[in-house]
């Protein structure tokens, strides 16, 4: 099964252009940083640069890796925010450039951010990561959001600088955050858990959540070459998610932003999620091949979502733990950084079908 390759492209093009400039022009937003302007340093951003990297990589276009440079040097001298999970994620990019570079600054920046990880990130039950954000620890809080933002940067850090012990400690927060927020009876994530009041919040299962974990899974184990028992207990987790998302897909190809909740509003960039992760896990073997049909459908309705100026649409802001289904409801659609990152991966690994 084949897509047009030069339609991928010619949307990869305008996807990659569009989040060069991405800045709010109208939404009030409820955040110290904000999440919408490309040159701020926070969670969406980083997917962002991670979603242009990879464009990169595949293309080797050097305007976008010169830009990524630039980026990161214009924020060392702006000086870095505050550390904590969210502020971690650009830094999976910016270790991936200094693979390419060796670039002092840049190492310093992601040896002292990676120890920070390990050290001063603060703990909570089991010593799962906190998901500690701009302003508010969350004290007892942890996230599904967290095994991308911060996990996936560790392991890279393990290996960029020969420390096993890092690569250890994020096999070991994959296992904790599944633990705590994997339901069983669904085969579907929960979006966070509480170690101070012994629940899951809403209890809700949330469609980009869920997402972070199907494509930061099959990206995780190729950073880190995983083999073994723990390769398969978390490839059996993400088999048995994907089983249940291929049958909660809506006919249009997207899925709804509340998974099991067809009255909640259709969302791109979950689906760009969920895509990439089965296209990418059909590819590698991880999935089986009757998975296939569904992550092309789901390419196919992430491209009817981008707009001629390469904006992908149908995107829910951010979207904090939420205490019952409506509160994801009313979660805001707006053009953002992770939307445009999503979509790039997913329209890129639909570049192998071709």
């Amino acid at each position: 099964m084949t897509v047009n390759r030069e339609q991928v492209m010619a949307a990869i093009h305008k996807v990659s252009e569009a989040m060069k400039t991405m800045k709010n022009d109208s939404m009030e937003e409820q955040y110290p940083i904000g999440l919408i302007d490309i040159h701020l340093w926070e969670w969406p951003q980083g997917v962002g640069l991670y979603g242009m990297y990879q464009y990169y990589e595949e293309t080797k276009d050097e305007a976008t890796f010169q830009f990524l440079a630039d980026w990161y040097r214009a924020r060392i001298r702006e000086g870095l925010p505050e550390k904590n999970v969210n502020t971690c994620s650009p830094l999976i990019t910016l270790i991936s450039i200094c693979e390419q570079t060796g670039d002092p600054q840049f190492e310093a920046v992601c040896d002292e951010w990676s120890r920070w990880i390990m050290d001063g990130l603060i703990r909570t039950g089991d010593g799962a990561f906190q998901h500690m954000i701009t302003g508010d620890p969350n004290d007892g809080q942890i996230l599904i959001d967290t095994l991308f933002m911060t996990v996936l940067f560790l392991a890279k850090a393990g290996v960029y600088f020969k420390r096993p012990e890092y690569v250890e400690e994020a096999k070991r927060q994959f296992l904790i955050h599944i633990k705590y927020l994997y339901d069983k009876t669904t085969g579907l994530f929960y979006h966070g858990w509480d170690f101070n009041g012994k629940h899951n919040y809403g209890a809700v299962r949330w469609g980009r959540g869920n997402g972070w974990y199907t494509c930061g899974v099959v990206d995780f184990i190729d950073m880190i070459g995983l083999e073994g028992g723990i390769k398969d207990y978390l490839l059996d987790t993400m088999r048995a998610q994907v089983a249940a998302l291929i049958r909660l897909q809506d006919e249009s190809g997207l899925w709804p932003t509340v998974l099991d909740d067809p009255s909640s509003y259709l969302e791109t960039s979950c689906t760009a999620a969920f895509g990439y992760g089965i296209l990418k896990g059909v590819r590698k073997g991880y999935l089986d091949s009757s998975c296939l049909s569904s992550g092309i459908r789901a390419l196919e309705a992430v491209m009817g979502q981008i707009d001629a100026n390469g904006v992908v649409g149908q995107v829910s802001y951010g979207t904090p733990v939420g205490n019952d289904v409506q509160f994801y409801k009313d979660i805001p659609i707006s053009p953002m950084t992770y939307g445009q990152a999503l979509s790039l991966l997913i329209l890129m690994e639909g570049l192998k079908l071709s």
